[in-house]
């Protein structure tokens, strides 16, 4: 594993606590936990995440500003995460639910590489930025609008769901050729005492800029 994919590891051990904050809280039902994607959503078994036909020439390196997911209702900023002092990502702040953050240390999504944006699916008061991430459907557009005035628009390749003992480092965060992107968040099993148990991840690939 590089430098980055351990960071990025790190970091989702890090924001676990996080997850399921208001279902925990609220003792929810299962009927109100987060959607999860469906195998119909994943890459066919035992293939490796690769862009489909269209794949457009990567960006110059810009910070993206804000995220459109027309498909599920998602139009918020960006901010930057560093790293904290135990070395983990610093998570977006949990106050500021509409709000996705992307690995300032790593790759700018629309660049070459594998670019990492995460939300919260929730915080102590209710759904968050990343709440409906895993009904995201394959072919959905992902839009990023970056400091250059560019719009990375991005096509989504498929959604699959980890738990946290079986969360595939190299096959999330492995470099890419290409410009791709990869949207974390909580999901996977949860129950009332410990919140989600893995993560949710949309993978996407750059196939247009406006």
């Amino acid at each position: 594993m590089d430098r980055t994919a351990l960071r990025a590891r790190v970091w989702l051990v890090g924001i676990a606590a996080l997850c399921g904050v208001w279902l925990v809280h609220n003792g929810a039902a299962p009927r109100t936990v987060a959607p999860q994607p469906s195998t119909a959503e994943a890459f066919a078994a035992g293939s490796e995440p690769r862009p489909g036909t269209r794949v457009a020439e990567p960006l110059r390196p810009s910070a993206p500003v804000r995220i459109r997911i027309p498909g599920i209702g998602v139009d918020a900023p960006m901010t930057g995460l560093g790293l904290g002092a135990d070395g983990s990502l610093d998570a977006p702040p949990a106050e500021k639910p509409n709000l996705a953050g992307w690995y300032e240390d790593g790759t700018p999504p629309g660049a070459k590489g594998t670019a990492i944006v995460a939300g919260h699916v929730d915080n102590a008061d209710g759904p968050a930025v990343f709440y409906s991430l895993g009904s995201l459907k394959k072919g959905a557009e992902v839009e990023i609008d970056r400091g250059d005035r560019t719009t990375a628009v991005f096509t989504v390749d498929a959604v699959e769901v980890y738990e946290n003992d079986d969360f595939p480092d190299k096959r999330v965060y492995g470099a890419t050729a290409h410009a791709s992107l990869r949207l974390i968040t909580c999901g996977g099993g949860f129950t009332r005492e410990t919140g989600y148990q893995g993560n949710v991840v949309a993978y996407a690939h750059l196939t247009e800029v406006r």
